[in-house]
């Protein structure tokens, strides 16, 4: 969280091309947060974070953004679509979901940081159970002899579990039966907790024996180790106040939620009654989880679309008042498709090569092929519906197809993707504008 918005938006550079705005609305609301976090606890009450709207057409990175930034940052990240949720008293999701949601994402992220931290004595807990399959305990007044041969075996046993020489050995082990899923989010919390009660009776009651291998054991007892060493109560105190001051939830499609002033139908409670129910959690309120309550004050609230049929005072006045930062995120260029090509980490020329990889095939893409592809994306999106950096995955796949599905023939071979192979798998379907809506 110590990064300054120039750094946060130099690393966010690295996954999208453009937005500058964006990134930097995003970057300033990111390091409030931590200079908040250095205030007297007074003040931090009354600084709430400044919420975002982005306005744009699908597929230039709205997503995107808020995504990679959360995952660079360790942060508890949500992303939810505002058409799922419907007002109270329909049947629908409840808005509150999403806060629960949040919290569990939270816990997952505390818990794995706990159990990096633990992963010694995690790794120690799961040999001895393995060990102790492998080697029963001696009986009570065993000789000196037989004590000390038990532990130089023990040891020596140990040595071939940590190097996983043993791991296609089958062993027998108690794990708890698996029962109902109780992590459904629309339930609510009281139920949540009465369900887990009855499910953890059932599940200490009642164990199954399973015959496994010993690398399979090793992922089986990692849950049971980390139940018996991780303080959980600490996890959950510490993911709640994480969730509370550090948490992100991204409202994606806020436009369909949206009612045009002309349109008929105002009454749909899909709609404005939706609406009327994010009102106090972004405002801020309490949210009970089966975890623990939590206060929605400061959970940072990003919400985006495209606004094509609305636009953004089509939402309640109150709504539009909890997101004050607008930023309108610019129409992919093809100059900017050719360095989402290029530029990327992981873009998706290399994520082709990598698969491609795994059958000896040598991927390579001329410059001037990727330039035509970029094109011919441009033109694409032009013509029909614009879905910006999405139409890529259907260009390349089109270019690729034959390669991809003949790799066999290739093996141990350079494959080299030219401007004439792009103009010769796409042109005939560019020009014709009924099969290119179809297939483009």
């Amino acid at each position: 969280m110590n990064l300054t918005p120039k750094e946060i938006v130099k690393k966010l550079d690295e996954y999208v091309i453009g937005q500058k705005d964006a990134k930097k609305a995003i970057a300033l609301a990111l390091r409030n947060r931590h200079r908040r976090m250095q205030l007297d606890s007074s003040l931090q009450e009354e600084i709430v974070p400044k919420n975002i709207l982005m306005i744009g057409n699908t597929g230039v990175g709205k997503t995107e953004i808020a995504r990679r930034l959360s995952k660079m940052m360790g942060l508890p990240f949500i992303k939810v679509e505002a058409s799922k949720y419907t007002e109270v008293g329909f049947v629908g999701r409840d808005v509150e979901s999403m806060v629960r949601d949040l919290v569990g994402a939270s816990i997952s992220i505390v818990q794995e940081e706990y159990s990096h931290k633990n992963q010694e004595n995690i790794k120690e807990y799961i040999e001895d159970q393995i060990l102790q399959k492998l080697l029963p305990t001696l009986p009570k007044g065993a000789t000196e002899e037989k004590l000390a041969a038990y532990e130089q075996s023990k040891t020596k046993m140990r040595i071939k579990l940590h190097n996983g020489d043993l791991d296609e050995l089958k062993i027998k082990i108690n794990i708890p039966q698996s029962s109902l899923d109780s992590s459904g989010s629309n339930i609510p919390p009281e139920m949540q907790q009465i369900q887990e009660t009855f499910v953890q009776i059932l599940t200490t009651q009642k164990k199954v024996e399973k015959e496994v291998s010993i690398k399979k054991a090793k992922e089986l007892l990692k849950t049971e180790a980390s139940e018996k060493l991780l303080d959980m109560e600490s996890i959950k105190l510490e993911a709640l106040s994480r969730a509370e001051n550090s948490g992100i939830i991204f409202l994606d499609e806020i436009d369909k939620i949206a009612v045009s002033s002309n349109s008929s139908s105002r009454q749909d409670p899909s709609k404005e009654g939706v609406q009327r129910d994010l009102l106090p959690i972004v405002e801020g309120s309490t949210v009970n989880t089966k975890h623990g309550v939590i206060k929605t004050d400061h959970i940072l609230f990003i919400s985006a679309g495209a606004f094509h049929l609305t636009n953004p005072n089509d939402l309640i006045p109150e709504l539009q008042g909890r997101f004050p930062i607008r930023v309108e995120l610019e129409a992919l260029s093809e100059d900017i498709l050719y360095k989402i090509l290029t530029n990327t980490k992981n873009s998706l020329l290399k994520q082709y090569q990598s698969l491609l990889g795994v059958e000896k095939v040598e991927l390579i893409f001329d410059d001037e092929a990727i330039k035509t592809i970029a094109h011919i994306t441009q033109m694409a999106n032009e013509k029909n519906q614009d879905i910006g950096a999405r139409r890529l995955h259907t260009v390349i796949e089109n270019v690729l197809e034959d390669i991809s599905y003949n790799a066999d023939e290739y093996t141990n071979q350079k494959v080299t993707i030219t401007k004439e192979l792009v103009h010769k798998k796409l042109d005939s379907i560019i020009q014709d504008q009924d099969v290119s809506k179809y297939i483009l």
